[in-house]
């Protein structure tokens, strides 16, 4: 378990949000807390409604109501910053696109979304009172983001650049074209995926679970849909697809086992 009490360092996946439309809201509650016991808390907010989801009362996660989604299909990762303003501006100079401009989020922070040069979207969040997810790495919380795209390098340059991340090799998966994006400190945030099947450029969302095979049942139950379970060098997985056709993958890690 790591409980999160302050703001991240620069550069860390800090929040996620899912974006569903207004009619999806209940559907996408039902789903996620049968998956993984969530509680949740609605609010109004600017622009519709707003879920904080919770986990032991401390918010993990949440849903926005949006009728165009920030990052179509997945969960959007946002990545820490102490001034929202300025990574923005560090992001267009690097070549990617500012997609909504830095604005406060009343008693909570500052984010802005972005793109970035081969297409995934993601979000900044400059925490105030709210410094994201409370708890992660622990089963039903997020655990790691992994940028999967046909253009990789591009894509390590500009977060390279964006964010001061060192880029190393992955020896453990020396088939593939896999790099760990470091903070300065040499801590891992995830990592660059170049497959040249993708057919979309995008950062995937990984959470944590105990039971890769037991969760995988809970998601069809629950209206789901997921693909085959692997094993790999870090635990087993499994990409799953929500009722509303947002794709996430699913992990349970051997006791020990270092994975974000």
């Amino acid at each position: 378990m790591s409980l999160v009490s302050s703001n991240q360092p620069y550069g860390t996946p800090t929040w996620i949000e899912l974006d569903v439309p207004a009619t999806g809201l209940d559907r996408a509650r039902e789903f996620y807390g049968a998956l993984f016991g969530w509680d949740f808390t609605t609010a109004d907010a600017a622009n519709g409604f707003y879920t904080t989801c919770l986990l032991r009362d401390l918010p993990v996660a949440g849903l926005r109501q949006a009728a165009t989604p920030a990052a179509p299909g997945l969960w959007c990762v946002y990545f820490a910053t102490e001034d929202c303003d300025s990574t923005a501006k560090r992001v267009a100079d690097a070549g990617g696109t500012v997609r909504l401009s830095p604005l406060d989020v009343p008693g909570l922070g500052r984010r802005a979304l972005a793109e970035d040069p081969v297409g995934a979207h993601f979000g900044l969040w400059q925490g105030g009172t709210h410094p994201g997810c409370r708890l992660v790495n622990e089963p039903g919380t997020l655990v790691r983001n992994d940028l999967i795209t046909a253009n990789p390098e591009p894509a390590r340059l500009f977060y390279a650049d964006v964010f001061d991340f060192t880029l190393d090799g992955n020896q453990d998966l020396p088939e593939s074209d896999f790099t760990f994006l470091r903070r300065p400190d040499g801590h891992e945030i995830g990592g660059v995926f170049g497959d040249p099947t993708a057919t979309s450029t995008r950062w995937q969302t990984t959470f944590e679970v105990a039971d890769t095979d037991a969760t995988v049942a809970s998601a069809l139950a629950a209206g789901g849909s997921a693909g085959p379970v692997s094993d790999t060098p870090y635990g087993r997985m499994a990409e799953i697809t929500d009722p509303l056709g947002n794709v996430f993958d699913l992990i349970a890690r051997p006791a020990g086992t270092i994975l974000a």
